[in-house]
């Protein structure tokens, strides 16, 4: 979501719009998340975006619910969250067909093992999330098929000492990717500094953006919610965190002042998502891989020209290809991701305020995005 506009309402042009928004801010590739909903609308959402999918336009679709824990629900509306049944798993798949990207389930829920086998099996990306597990149920959703831990820290049951619960499951198996929120709100950078060092080469920065998102403060929905953003900061009438309003530019900021390398910031934009969803030809700089996207819907709504104005880099030589047929590629330093391009040499620092309490979010303009979805 961004722009003011959101995919959670099932239009094309709006959904468009989203990615033209993100398009604006350096985002070449982007992954659209849909909040809980009714199955019968999930099924007639996940449709539009689908179609960007097969256009070029989204990479793909998460659907971020509604297969999650009541107690860790943030901005879900929590009378549409369910156990997962194999009748409601195998209509979304159908309906998502080969756009969907990633599922993300809470383990813990009747029937959330063989609802993860089967996603899995049907070769989407299964994420942990919004979970009240156990780590011994986080470690067997990991032998079944799950691979991401989405969002982490946010709207999960926390580590503790006797009791480390799924944090320390997804943190230490190595087969699984770390999503966070880097915006100066959603995790404190006490909590961000380390883990580089606990996920090496597994961490993979989100946006969580909604629909403020390169866009001005006021009231939105995110679904069926009202939200209303202040500063920068989006939350539901009762306080909830309702996603963010980040780019992936601003997210790599955060990440920088937190204590992350600049390289560690880039590769959690770039490689980390890319590796983490699939994506093969997007997350890196070399032959063979998708150049940024040169196309934006300001002047043309026409998803199929769009979707023709991608192409692939077939020579790297500084900060553009002097090959005619990637001469569309402008951007200088561009890196490639799953999440969008970001434009590493304008990373700054912003620093956390203790005193002040969280910081709102970085500015709402820049290089990237990656996953949009709803979260606490």
């Amino acid at each position: 979501m961004a722009g003011g506009a959101s995919f959670t309402v099932g239009d094309a042009d709006e959904a468009m719009e989203v990615a033209s928004a993100h398009l604006r801010h350096g985002t070449t590739s982007m992954v659209a998340s849909l909040v809980t909903d009714e199955v019968s609308e999930l099924e007639r959402h996940v449709r539009v975006p689908g179609e960007l999918v097969t256009d070029g336009v989204l990479a793909g679709v998460h659907l971020e619910g509604p297969w999650l824990s009541r107690d860790f629900c943030g901005a879900h509306e929590p009378s549409l969250l369910r156990p997962p049944s194999r009748d409601d798993v195998d209509r979304l798949l159908a309906a998502g067909g080969d756009a969907l990207r990633m599922v993300t389930i809470a383990p813990e829920l009747d029937g959330a093992m063989d609802a993860i086998r089967r996603v899995a099996g049907a070769g989407v990306v299964v994420g942990v999330g919004h979970t009240d597990a156990t780590r011994e149920q986080a470690g067997e959703a990991i032998e079944a098929g799950a691979t991401v831990a989405t969002h982490l820290f946010n709207q999960i049951r926390g580590l503790h000492h006797r009791r480390p619960g799924p944090i320390a499951a997804l943190l230490e198996d190595e087969r699984v990717s770390i999503e966070l929120i880097s915006d100066g709100v959603h995790v404190h950078p006490a909590m961000l500094r380390p883990a580089p060092a606990a996920a090496p080469g597994r961490i993979m920065l989100v946006t969580d953006a909604m629909g403020a998102a390169a866009a001005d403060d006021g009231d939105y929905h995110l679904g069926p919610i009202h939200v209303q953003v202040r500063d920068g900061v989006a939350r539901t009438p009762s306080g909830a965190i309702a996603g963010s309003t980040l780019t992936m530019a601003g997210a790599v900021r955060h990440s920088v002042a937190s204590g992350f390398t600049l390289e560690q910031a880039v590769d959690a934009a770039t490689r980390g998502p890319a590796v983490a969803l699939g994506l093969t030809d997007v997350g890196r700089i070399e032959a063979g891989a998708r150049r940024p996207g040169s196309c934006s819907t300001r002047t043309s709504r026409s998803r199929r020209s769009c979707a023709a104005a991608r192409g692939r880099v077939e020579r790297w030589s500084g900060t553009r290809s002097s090959s005619p047929s990637t001469r569309a590629c402008s951007r200088p330093l561009t890196v490639i991701t799953s999440g969008g391009s970001v434009w590493a040499h304008r990373v700054a620092s912003r620093p956390w305020s203790s005193t002040a309490g969280p910081a709102p979010a970085p500015p709402r303009g820049g290089a990237a995005t990656s996953t949009q979805s709803a979260t606490a």
